[in-house]
């Protein structure tokens, strides 16, 4: 199956054809392969170089090249919640203790694992590009490209275009029922915990709670940026802790961290529409939410 991406020219556009390409979301890197992988760049249906000076009206046709396979991504039939599909994303609703892809240590249990095996199915020679990584113990949205060339277009989208919220439990009550979390993070001592730190990355989490019971509290988070760990190590500072977060949390009887990714609203950039997407918290986190609630 090839796939294809059809521009045209308008009057505001960079008239030179290499401009033209990035500014409408092609990475340098998408263009090189196309030029060196037997991909291809068309104008009004004729090869050209990317030095090449557009006229308003024209049309680019644009074909990736072919994406060198990754000896050790091995294809792994196993279940896929798809919530949405077209030719150049996925949606999937990741259950908990599962991989988004895969480690040094666990090179076969991971979602791009049993997306290459489904993808194999479809006919597709390109490997799962993933957009919106989420932690092994953390359920719910991971927006998948099924090319490079959509990777980099919905990664180039600004926190206001691509709007990421997560449901959590968490430790304590609050006194404000909304908030803003701006506290660097950074690495400790090259390990996988991260913590707040003046001269970290910056980092921005909006929260708004949702229900409070002696002890506990329902809140939606929107991450304003992408580091690791952001939610769970700001929640920590400002004193509420997510529930079985076994890294950053306070001791309590749940089996994993209480996060569930339950929505995505984006631009989609190849229909040209907005879109808004939400799945419901799995059943762990409901149940807990419900003994807290009767406790």
């Amino acid at each position: 199956m090839i796939n294809f991406f059809k521009e045209q020219v308008s009057a505001n556009d960079p008239h030179v054809l290499g401009h033209f390409l990035l500014k409408r979301g092609f990475s340098r890197r998408s263009l090189k392969f196309a030029r060196y992988h037997n991909g291809l760049i068309l104008v009004n249906h004729r090869r050209r170089y990317l030095s090449f000076h557009l006229q308003t009206g024209d049309e680019v046709i644009f074909v990736p090249g072919q994406e060198k396979p990754n000896p050790y991504l091995v294809p792994i039939k196993g279940p896929l919640q798809i919530v949405q599909e077209t030719n150049n994303y996925l949606l999937i609703n990741k259950p908990a203790g599962l991989l988004t892809i895969p480690s040094r240590y666990e090179d076969r249990q991971s979602l791009v694992n049993y997306l290459l095996a489904y993808f194999e199915e479809l006919g597709l020679t390109t490997r799962p590009h993933i957009v919106t990584r989420l932690d092994r113990q953390t359920s719910g949205l991971v927006l998948v490209g099924k090319n490079g060339v959509a990777q980099s277009q919905f990664s180039q989208q600004s926190a206001d275009q691509l709007q990421k919220k997560y449901h959590a439990i968490v430790h304590g009550n609050f006194d404000e029922w909304t908030g803003r979390v701006d506290l660097a993070i950074s690495q400790v001592n090259k390990t996988v915990r991260r913590r707040v730190a003046p001269h970290g990355q910056s980092a921005v989490t909006l929260y708004q709670v949702l229900d409070q019971v002696p002890g506990a509290s329902l809140v939606s988070l929107r991450l304003m940026t992408g580091r690791t760990h952001q939610i769970r190590v700001h929640m920590q500072a400002i004193g509420h802790p997510l529930y079985g977060d076994q890294l950053y949390g306070r001791p309590d009887d749940f089996h994993r961290q209480a996060l569930n990714a339950y929505s995505l609203h984006f631009f989609d950039p190849f229909s040209k529409q907005e879109k808004a997407v939400e799945v419901p918290d799995p059943t762990d986190m409901q149940q807990l939410w419900r003994r807290l609630k009767n406790d």
